[in-house]
């Protein structure tokens, strides 16, 4: 294992890298014909990586940004990502990645909550960017990609002293269950304690210095991949491979193509596979395992059988990265095993009065860093939420809001979230910022949003409507609602199913009850009246 006491900053572990051996692979990008940067694909060495690194690096400095500022990035899954971040790592600048798939609403809440002091984006977004921040307090400065020898001079000044483990070094958004998207303030420290329990898991998640290619289709702006394996790989020396997204049809040509060794995965990711058709390029590549969370578990034995290799279930989340693992065996592919806790993490199970839960037994998963500062490595704040942090961190232990049960035999079981939350294609959504919304559109009395099932994508987004007594109720209305819906919230978020209802069950203090909408068992995508608006849930066009 890599001793990372002697690094300040993730650059410095990077640094490391280059002048021990700058060959070795860095960056990868699979060939992709019509795709407008690479279509051939590329690869760069760690020396390649860090000239241009130095380049970002040299200019962000000339501009006069450095430790304490923060740098709002639209730079999608491309190398430039990882390029930028290091820059910025280097300099002490804190990053924020954005969602490509924002819109307008989306994006003008997380440039004026961050107080964003510069967003560098691809050229043919700088527009519809530069729109949205002209139209938010403080007004960030834009800049396109191929600009950077124009950037817009920092407003304020940097601090003196050089960034450490403690710097600020990505603030990621994501969603709460009580409304608007969360900041999960993280630091260096994060990014080499998420390193450190990934390259030492072992058993079947065995990571080879010097010697992994990582295939991850799961976006550069989630923790995944900026936070938690990229650290990972850097740390050891390894090769990221950066697709655009994730593509069936291409799939196991693309992990042929960059020689993969490991790949990332998302629960939507096994079943779109199992149901294309059987071809030799399934078995024709070198992965040796891939990592990640909800398969189910009537195909994880199938998946593995088919294509001859294990899938590593693990849990994680934003503020912790990934914590557990079924790596070791037995694994309990035939249930949601989420495994032991990775190296230096101590988990638990609380009950509703936060009492820890002793043998088998339901309960919150809760979790703390072994020793006497639980919570070194992990978020360090909710970003200007300081009431949330509290709560989450009461006690001691973070508070996931998860619920696990644990068997005789002691292992862990992954059964439901406690919050009011969906999750759709590894996408968390918060129910409350899609109400919040609705609305506030034209026809709409009350809305109750929830989660519904769906066999692709997990969970699925619908929206309960009580409409106001001039609107109608057939689906020329309800499709209103879907369009205008999209013209402010990212696709994900829009809701995919909806339903006019007359009343919504509430309590005697009028506290919405989303679990008395449907008797138990029933399937609200069966209720008389639904609609399905699945199908106009697509990302926007590229520069729209």
């Amino acid at each position: 294992m890599i001793d990372d006491t002697a690094f300040r900053t993730l650059d410095d572990a990077f640094q490391a890298v280059v002048g021990r051996k700058p060959g070795l692979s860095c960056i990868a990008v699979p060939p992709a014909r019509g795709r407008d940067y690479a279509p051939d694909g590329l690869e760069w060495s760690y020396g390649e990586t860090a000239e241009r690194v130095e380049a970002a690096a040299q200019a962000y400095g000339r501009a006069g940004y450095g430790h304490g500022h923060r740098v709002a990035l639209l730079l999608e899954n491309r190398p430039d990502f990882l390029v930028h971040f290091l820059a910025l790592n280097r300099l002490g600048c804190c990053a924020i990645p954005i969602n490509p798939d924002y819109r307008a609403h989306d994006m003008a809440y997380l440039l004026e909550h961050s107080g964003s002091d510069l967003a560098v984006v691809l050229d043919h977004r700088v527009a519809d960017v530069l729109a949205v921040a002209q139209g938010i307090a403080g007004k960030p400065p834009v800049c396109g990609l191929s600009h950077m020898a124009e950037l817009p001079r920092a407003r304020r000044a940097a601090s003196s002293t050089p960034p450490d483990r403690g710097s600020e070094t990505v603030l990621l958004y994501t969603s709460g269950t009580t409304g608007l998207p969360k900041g999960c303030m993280i630091d260096n420290e994060y990014l080499f304690f998420a390193a450190a329990r990934y390259n030492r898991a072992g058993g079947a998640m065995a990571v080879r210095p010097e010697a992994e290619r990582l295939y991850n289709p799961l976006p550069l702006f989630y923790a995944n991949s900026v936070s938690i394996s990229n650290p990972a790989m850097i740390l050891t020396g390894n090769c990221m491979i950066f697709p655009d997204r994730f593509h069936p049809k291409s799939f196991w040509a693309d992990l042929a193509a960059t020689r993969a060794t490991m790949i990332h995965y998302l629960g939507i990711i096994p079943p779109v596979m199992m149901n294309m058709p059987a071809s030799p390029e399934e078995r024709a590549h070198g992965v040796r395992f891939g990592v990640g969370a909800g398969i189910d578990p009537a195909l994880h034995g199938a998946f593995e059988k088919r294509f001859g290799f294990p899938l590593i279930e693990v849990w994680g989340m934003s503020e912790l990265g990934i914590v557990t693992a079924a790596n070791h065996e037995p694994r309990h592919i035939e249930t949601r095993s989420i495994g032991q806790p990775l190296w230096d993490v101590e988990i638990g199970l609380q009950d509703d009065a936060d009492a820890l839960v002793q043998g088998p037994g339901l309960g919150e998963l809760v979790i703390r860093r072994k020793g006497n500062d639980p919570r070194k490595g992990f978020f360090r704040e909710y970003f200007r939420d300081p009431e949330t942090t509290a709560t989450t961190w009461r006690g001691g232990w973070f508070h996931t809001g998860d619920i696990v049960l644990r068997d005789e035999q002691g292992v862990v079981h992954f059964v439901d979230r406690k919050k009011h939350m969906i999750r759709r294609s590894g996408q968390n959504i918060a129910a409350a910022e899609i109400e919040a919304c609705l609305r506030e559109l034209p026809g709409i009395t009350e809305v109750a949003v929830l989660a519904v099932p769906d066999e692709l994508r997990e969970e699925e987004v619908m929206a309960c409507i009580i409409p106001r007594d001039d609107a109608g109720k057939d689906r020329a209305a309800a499709q209103a609602i879907v369009e205008a819906s999209l013209q402010r919230l990212a696709y994900f978020k829009v809701p995919g199913w909806i339903l006019f209802v007359d009343r919504l069950p509430t309590t005697a203090t009028q506290k919405l009850q989303k679990t008395q909408i449907f008797k138990a068992g029933e399937d609200p995508r069966q209720r008389e009246g639904v609609f399905d608006f699945r199908p106009l849930k697509q990302r926007a066009p590229k520069g729209s």
